[in-house]
């Protein structure tokens, strides 16, 4: 197996594990990324096999390894994975399974991305106060401004591991820590930093992450993680014959659950997007997360200090490493960033354009460990 230098510094083995390097600069992992060669050839021979029989005994044995894969890159045990698809239907299962009762509270920050925004709003339907989370910098959430809003009534905090606009990453460790001893439920939504940070799990009860940013996988063929402690307090809103035990697929007289968070998974697997997640997660982890980590950091600098030369205001330019994502926001005052966006598209190089609350435009790169340095200097070359 390569590593990441070699990658990098290998151009035809390059283009040849990921193709979207031979005719563009990619930089939008943060938002939708194109699928790696091996994972495109795993996707592939699986469904030349379904021709010839059961598609889902054809993935019997991989979803198992799925699930074990899934458990060993995020430091839980592999029966607290469920492989339930995309992010927002994970958040959305935590949210209305969750036992809530009239006057209990939630605490969100409303300018995360709405999938882990929306699940919780809807909670006051049910009577349950939506606590918003207030911070003077965009997704800049630190353990004292979580506890400064927390009280008797809040019940649940949900977090981003890593704003979406900014790429200020939390230090889930310390608030999942703090939430805890104070017996307050954690749900984070991970998807911004799975794949390419390591994000550590030890005090957070409900995480959900796609496959399609950082992972580097197939659309809804995501992870949700319910803790052991959790799998009786957090009821399933689905029912199928899949977390449900009806033997020989003859209903049973009562709903009996299966006991581990397969309870979850209501019905038929996404076979054709966890064959391609296994295969992502398989080069991942060979690859390490740490060392993708440390890549992205790196990166990271380079670019700050570059756009900064070219008298652009990056968004968090001076954090600390242990509060940098994967992505880089940035604008420059009277010039139209959407214009710039264009022009970086005309000269194929992928940027992602996102807007904050006041409709101010920003451009976002988000580069993987795959992105070269003379990736790097095409966009600043080009800005």
């Amino acid at each position: 197996m390569w590593d990441i230098e070699r990658i990098q510094k290998d151009h035809q083995l390059r283009e040849q594990e990921f193709p979207v390097c031979r005719d563009q600069v990619f930089l939008g992992h943060a938002a939708v990324c194109p699928l790696p060669a091996m994972v495109s050839r795993a996707i592939a021979e699986y469904s030349n096999a379904c021709q010839f029989g059961d598609q889902e005994e054809a993935a019997a044995a991989l979803n198992a390894e799925t699930r074990a894969l899934a458990a060993s890159l995020l430091g839980v045990k592999t029966n607290e994975v469920a492989l339930v698809g995309p992010t927002s239907l994970a958040l959305s299962f935590i949210a209305m399974g969750f036992p809530w009762r009239k006057g209990d509270a939630v605490l969100v920050y409303q300018d995360d991305y709405p999938s882990n925004v929306y699940p919780w709003m809807a909670l006051s339907d049910w009577g349950v106060e939506v606590r918003f989370i207030h911070v003077a910098e965009p997704g800049a959430i630190r353990p004292c401004d979580v506890e400064a809003h927390i009280d008797e009534n809040v019940r649940m905090v949900a977090l981003a591991s890593c704003h979406f606009l900014s790429g200020f990453r939390l230090d889930v460790e310390a608030i999942g820590s703090m939430l805890h001893e104070r017996g307050i439920a954690f749900s984070l939504d991970a998807i911004q930093t799975i794949g390419a940070f390591p994000t550590p799990l030890n005090h957070v009860d409900f995480m959900a992450a796609d496959a399609h940013k950082w992972l580097l996988g197939p659309c809804a063929a995501g992870l949700m993680v319910v803790r052991e402690p959790m799998q009786e307090v957090l009821q399933p809103t689905t029912f199928g014959w899949h977390n449900l035990q009806c033997p020989d697929f003859v209903s049973a007289d009562d709903l009996v659950f299966v006991q581990d968070a397969r309870r979850y998974e209501a019905g038929s697997h996404n076979a054709l997007g966890l064959v391609g997640l296994h295969a992502s997660m398989k080069m991942l982890s060979q690859l390490g997360i740490e060392n993708i980590a440390q890549d992205l950091l790196a990166k990271r600098r380079f670019l700050v200090d570059g756009l900064q030369e070219r008298g652009y205001r990056v968004l968090h330019a001076a954090v600390k490493d242990d509060n940098a994502g994967g992505m880089i926001t940035f604008e420059r005052k009277g010039e139209d960033m959407r214009i710039v966006h264009c022009r970086l598209k005309d000269q194929r190089i992928l940027t992602s354009l996102r807007t904050d609350r006041q409709e101010k435009a920003f451009i976002r790169v988000s580069p993987h460990f795959y992105n070269n340095q003379e990736d790097l200097h095409k966009l600043l070359r080009a800005l």
